[in-house]
């Protein structure tokens, strides 16, 4: 394990039996606090992207709008929010994707991204890949170029990257967990 693995697994809280019995839940809440860990996870993640011409950071809510606008910020580019449905106030356009227990939808607006752009998705974790995956289709559907999806964590047994990469997008992760 690299330096940077212990040091984001130190910074990283494991919460046992939530949201359900048997779940061990990842929450970066603390990595966020952590200034030193906060900082390398967004040096990290955008290291390999430094001086592309990225046009937008696409971050999924509600913890990817926090990792997106830091390295929105470090990349000089915009920032996109992609929401929950019935949260954002102009028109929007909306997906439909899978939950592990349904189907929800979220959405973005409408003249958020311009055919053509290049956008970086970034989330806090990976799991089943069910949300990215969604975010991936709508963020195509309005003709955006995606150079790669980023989180934090991965938890590989669940397969979400190989969903992502499955969709011909590259995927960036900083630490893996394995098992839920």
């Amino acid at each position: 394990m690299t330096d940077l693995e212990n040091e984001l697994r130190a910074a990283i809280r494991t919460i046992p039996d939530y949201p359900k019995p048997g779940i061990l839940f990842r929450d970066i809440t603390t990595l966020l606090g952590a200034p030193r860990a906060f900082r390398r996870s967004i040096d990290e993640l955008v290291h390999p992207y430094a001086g592309l011409q990225v046009s937008k950071i696409a971050g999924i809510e509600a913890r990817g709008f926090i990792l997106g606008g830091a390295m929105a910020h470090q990349l000089s580019a915009g920032f996109v929010p992609i929401r929950k449905k019935g949260k954002l106030p102009h028109d929007t356009v909306r997906v439909a994707y899978s939950l592990e227990y349904g189907v929800d939808e979220m959405e973005m607006h409408r003249d958020a991204i311009m055919e053509g752009e290049s956008v970086i998705l970034v989330d806090d974790l990976i799991a089943t890949g069910g949300t990215a995956e969604g975010a991936v289709k709508l963020l195509r559907q309005m003709g955006a170029n995606i150079v790669a999806a980023c989180f934090v964590i991965d938890l590989p047994d669940l397969g979400g990257r190989k969903k992502l990469e499955d969709l011909g997008v590259q995927v960036r992760t900083l630490v893996s967990y394995e098992g839920h």
